[in-house]
């Protein structure tokens, strides 16, 4: 779309499932980026709303309500505020942060869904469905897991595999069970309401060929789609939590999760409009977090149905379908609306070299790391732009997320900063010198400074935010090397005048990167805004070496950032490691029970308490210890397999469980006599089977 015919944008973030708080995938994949993006068009003075919400319809909060033995609503209303806390603390800076379960939600979508019933766009099917007999309910596709028919994924959901990133029919799994009862379901006639997609499939592939700047991975997923034949599919569901099918005959039915989901960023905008025309504060502005900085009085249509608005969608690339084919099928049979602009969908970000999992626990859970690592919301911020999933799927590592910290954020940024107001204050009282006479290599940094914004800009309108954020970067490298360059802490002792020019140039760049960080870092630019004693500028100002005016005032200074220790890093490790324990265990298969024996087999083995005496390691081996052992009756060798988990001198003392009647058998040349008895983990770990309390040795074992 030419910038030139944009008069407004309507800017939306995927709706987060309130069934469990957001993690470090969701914010690389999608809060992050758009977040970025309205905070650099803010900067530009361009008219831009942000529209989020918590998305609580649909299966995995009836899941999770069921898991936890409570109401969906309880769910939803937990899980929306721990999600908006953090979205606000985070800095994510939304205009509102709505809920589908609301009443502006429910009469929006039902709305809508009429008119296309009205328009006859709607066909009403009879399928078979699955049906749980043992639970006596119809199962969403959620309720159901089996095999992947394209990637052999045993745990694919009815509606999508994680694995390969399919969408599914719940029909097309092999093997299918209920995730209710972990029965197979039966198929059973129902009756539900499809949208043709078969017939928008050539206006959806005009619309998509006309993108042709639209990310690979999201234009080939849709070509993908359109290539197979689009099918019709169902917007109707037999479920009792979501927003009520509004036609006769549909007692028992909601509308189907991606059909009133996206709808969620229409009835967003109705009611941040809604509230807008409110004189006075209600209760509302804090339930949706509506942002009161930048309310004003207006229509929500503009921004919905304006040939002259911009829409964009972020969103994860599981999501492009749904964004690309679905949604914008609804809207064409509605007929009112635009379509979006752009989807730039990201990839997918690991942890530690494995797949996120919500269910494992194997996340970092944003409430958690604000509670942890207090007032380093930028820091996350930036360590998840510089490694974002933008092309293909990324890793997050906590030792990378150190090093990034510690050698870009300290060493770079903060350094320059620092060194910049310290020796402004120590020269010239913190106050910005005249600058007299500019060198050529002067002229070549003020040169140099002047062509970071277009590359910026261009880069952050092209959704390429890493590559954005590496150029900020680059203008704090720009300042560092510019001060190693001149050495003003030698020149003044000769050339005050010099340091004028040097320092004031510096801290020109300084304010600089306070404009050109914001919509990255906007803490870290509140606080040199704060150190600066000035009130910002917005991006056009970008670029100038007249921002700060000779004798104004700086604040003292402060660190921008600070270094990030091992052991707060090794801390957020060991929890993984704890999950993956744990998950470990979880997952574990038990040996199964050997055949049964008679008792006369058992009470022929003759199991003494022993202790051990003496221990040493067997030469050339890694696994085997040499034991002596007093069993009371007398002292005994034996050798054991247990070296990779006892030092010999750690054990000695420690009463075990010996089979004292187990015939002699060579070892390493050595002649054990007996067997020690010990447990064995699912890990494979070993434990020493012994009394709780201290006996006798030679204490028989019964």
């Amino acid at each position: 779309m030419d910038n030139s015919k944009i008069k407004r944008y309507t800017v939306t973030a995927a709706l987060p499932y309130t069934n469990g708080p957001v993690h470090i995938g969701h914010l690389a994949g999608v809060y992050l980026p758009a977040d970025t993006y309205v905070r650099y068009l803010r900067s530009n003075k361009r008219d831009v709303k942000f529209i989020c919400g918590s998305d609580e319809n649909g299966v995995p909060i009836t899941l999770k309500a069921k898991k936890e033995g409570v109401s969906p609503q309880v769910v939803v209303d937990k899980y929306h505020k721990i999600i908006g806390d953090s979205f606000k603390e985070f800095g994510v800076s939304f205009d509102i942060y709505h809920r589908t379960s609301s009443l502006m939600h429910h009469q929006t979508a039902s709305d809508f869904f009429e008119t296309l019933y009205k328009k006859g766009v709607f066909t009403e099917e009879i399928t078979e469905q699955y049906f749980d007999e043992k639970a006596q309910t119809f199962l969403a596709d959620r309720y159901i897991t089996g095999t992947c028919p394209k990637c052999g994924n045993e745990n694919a959901y009815g509606d999508q595999c994680e694995s390969c990133g399919s969408t599914l029919n719940a029909t097309d799994l092999i093997n299918p069970k209920s995730t209710l009862s972990g029965e197979p379901p039966v198929r059973k006639e129902t009756k539900n309401w499809f949208l043709p997609l078969d017939k928008y499939e050539d206006q959806l592939r005009t619309y998509i060929e006309s993108h042709k700047e639209w990310k690979p991975n999201v234009s080939g997923q849709c070509q993908s789609w359109l290539n197979s034949g689009l099918q019709p599919r169902a917007m109707t569901r037999d479920l009792d939590w979501g927003v009520k099918v509004p036609v006769k005959d549909a007692e028992g039915k909601v509308l189907y999760v991606w059909f009133d989901a996206p709808i969620g960023y229409i009835s967003a905008t109705k009611e941040l409009f809604d509230y807008a025309r409110l004189d006075v504060w209600n209760p509302k502005a804090e339930e949706y977090y509506i942002n009161q900085t930048h309310m004003e009085k207006g229509s929500w249509e503009e921004y919905w149905k304006d040939d002259e608005t911009k829409l964009v969608h972020f969103i994860g690339k599981d999501n492009i379908v749904f964004h690309c084919i679905i949604f914008p099928a609804m809207l064409m049979a509605h007929g009112d609306y635009i379509l979006a602009d752009n989807v730039p969908a990201n990839e997918f970000l690991n942890l530690e070299g494995q797949k996120i999992s919500t269910s494992k626990n194997w996340a970092v859970w944003l409430n958690e790391y604000l509670e942890e690592f207090k007032d380093k919301q930028d820091v996350l911020r930036y360590v998840l732009t510089a490694t974002a999933p933008e092309t293909k799927d990324n890793d997050f590592t906590w030792k990378d997320f150190q090093a990034r910290n510690n050698n870009e954020l300290v060493a770079v940024f903060g350094n320059f900063i620092n060194r910049v107001v310290v020796l402004t204050h120590k020269y010239f009282a913190g106050k910005v010198p005249t600058c007299m006479t500019i060198l050529p290599e002067d002229q070549e940094v003020i040169d140099e400074l002047a062509t970071f914004p277009a590359k910026i800009s261009a880069s952050i309108e092209n959704y390429r935010f890493r590559e954005a954020l590496g150029e900020v970067m680059n203008v704090a490298r720009l300042g560092n090397k510019y001060l190693a360059d001149t050495e003003p802490w030698k020149v003044i002792k000769t050339d005050e005048d010099r340091v004028r020019t040097i320092l004031f140039i510096s801290l020109q760049i300084a304010a600089n990167l306070e404009i050109l960080i914001e919509p990255f870092l906007p803490f870290t630019a509140d606080k040199l805004m704060k150190m600066l004693n000035y009130g910002g500028h917005t991006w056009e100002a970008a670029g100038q070496i007249d921002l700060l005016h000779r004798g104004h005032q700086l604040n003292e200074p402060v660190l921008l950032f600070e270094k990030i220790e091992d052991d707060a890093v090794q801390a957020q490790i060991d929890k993984l490691n704890r999950s993956k324990a744990d998950n470990d265990a979880a997952s574990a298969v038990i040996a199964p029970a050997k055949e049964n024996i008679q008792f006369e087999d058992f009470t022929s083995v003759d199991i003494r308490v022993a202790t051990i005496v003496a221990a040493e390691k067997v030469e050339k081996t890694k696994k085997l210890l040499k034991l002596t052992l007093d069993t009371g009756i007398g002292q005994r060798t034996v050798v054991s397999g247990i070296a990779e988990y006892y030092k010999p001198e750690d054990i000695i003392g420690q009463q075990v469980s010996l089979v004292v009647n187990l015939a002699p058998r060579e070892i390493k040349g050595i002649v054990s006599q007996g067997m020690i008895l010990m447990s064995g983990d699912t890990d494979g770990k070993l434990a020493f089977v012994a009394p709780t309390v201290k006996h006798q040795n030679g204490s028989v074992i019964k």
